[in-house]
């Protein structure tokens, strides 16, 4: 079996609104997968039901052939939220040897994942006084140390500058080029060319799935702002 995470039928509904409506895709092993939609469309709730915080009200979630929440499935995630899970009161260097020592990782991950995001010189400062694209590095640190399996990354490079944009999407592709599977939600198109497949969410339906080419082609454009723009029309008819 070559798929990493299988979705079928999700449905979640928060108060009087469905927020998924019936979503079924699936995540190739080894793979970038770009999620892409609009602020509401969905994407968020997608990926904590993968992760298995998300309350859901029918449908499964496989990840790594086990059930989404369950200990194992849990076990071989890396799981970044669009906000900070560091730990204020705690320096750098602490959040990240917390989360390697929980995913059982050598005391050495920890020092290599602050090199690799460039946070050395931030190492023994505390969380709560680093800038804002210093607190995006340590959560997408806290992430990656220990090399989980999967990453579900939602929103990892909002509000960073295209230098730091580059270099955490070429921490992703060697992560993806040594077998890791990577969900990146984003609701920046040019992001789409950076995945190897695309997943386009907008009220919490599925409008298309496939590589930037197939999208382009299938909708007859030449810009992502342009395809989404069209499949959002043809939805709404």
């Amino acid at each position: 079996m070559n798929e990493a995470i299988v979705i079928d039928d999700l449905k979640v509904t928060r108060g009087s609104r469905r927020v998924l409506k019936g979503v079924s895709i699936s995540l190739e092993k080894g793979s970038i997968t770009g999620l892409l939609g609009p602020s509401g469309s969905g994407k968020s709730t997608l990926i904590r039901s993968i992760a298995g915080v998300q309350k859901v009200e029918s449908g499964t979630v496989t990840v790594l052939g086990r059930p989404a929440g369950s200990f194992a499935a849990r076990a071989s995630l890396g799981y970044m939220t669009q906000a900070s899970a560091a730990y204020k009161d705690l320096t750098v260097h602490e959040n990240v040897a917390h989360w390697a020592r929980i995913a059982r990782a050598p005391a050495s991950a920890a020092d290599e994942m602050i090199s690799q995001l460039r946070l050395t010189d931030r190492a023994h400062a505390l969380a709560a006084d680093i800038s804002g694209g210093q607190a995006s590095r340590l959560s997408l640190a806290c992430t990656m140390v220990g090399d989980p399996p999967v990453l579900l990354l939602d929103e990892p490079t909002v509000g960073l500058d295209p230098v730091l944009r580059e270099e955490i999407w070429d921490l992703i592709r060697k992560r993806a080029a040594a077998g890791t599977t990577v969900l990146v939600s984003s609701h920046v198109m040019d992001e789409a060319q950076r995945c190897d497949s695309l997943v386009f969410i907008r009220e919490g339906s599925i409008l298309a799935t496939g590589t930037a080419d197939d999208i382009l082609e299938e909708t007859a454009t030449s810009s992502m702002d342009a395809a989404f723009l069209a499949l959002a029309k043809e939805q709404a008819e």
